[in-house]
C-alpha cells in the first residue's frame, strides 16, 4: 500500500526541540514536493515547509524561519521537520504530504497531493 507516516509528535516546553519523520511506504519520494502542514484548533490549516526533493528547493513559511528545518534522508524515503525554539503557538496537529506537482514558487495548494498522512499532534506548553 502506497502511503506516507507520520511520527514523532509529543508535548514539549517551549523553547525546545522536535523532530517530525514523514516516512513513504511502497515508494520513493526522490520525484516528488513534500509538504508539512499543520492545523491548531479554530485555525486553517497552514503549510509550514515544503521540500523539493529533486533540487532540495525549500520554502518555509515566515513564522518558522531560522526554527525549522525541512530535510529527506540519503534513500529519499523519509523527509524530516526539525523544529527548534518551539512556542506554544506551534501547537497543532502537523501532516505531511507528497505531490508530484513540482512548478511554483511556493508550497503546492493541498488539493495537489497524492499521499497524506494521518497526522501527528505536536503540544508546546510549560
Amino acid at each position: 500500500q502506497l502511503q506516507v507516516v507520520e511520527s514523532g509528535g509529543g508535548l514539549v516546553e517551549p523553547g525546545g526541540s522536535l523532530r517530525l519523520s514523514c516516512a513513504a511506504s511502497g515508494f520513493s519520494l526522490a520525484f516528488y514536493q513534500v509538504t508539512w502542514f499543520r492545523q491548531a484548533p479554530g485555525k486553517e490549516r497552514e503549510a509550514v515547509s515544503c521540500l523539493r526533493i529533486v533540487d532540495d528547493r525549500t520554502v518555509y513559511v515566515d513564522s518558522v524561519k531560522g526554527r525549522f528545518t525541512i530535510l529527506v534522508d540519503n534513500a529519499k524515503t523519509t523527509v524530516y521537520l526539525q523544529m527548534n525554539d518551539l512556542r506554544p503557538e506551534d501547537t497543532a496537529v502537523y501532516y505531511c504530504a507528497a505531490t508530484r506537482s513540482l512548478q511554483g514558487s511556493n508550497c503546492p495548494d493541498p488539493d495537489r497531493y497524492a499521499y497524506w498522512g494521518q497526522g501527528t499532534q505536536v503540544t508546546v506548553s510549560s
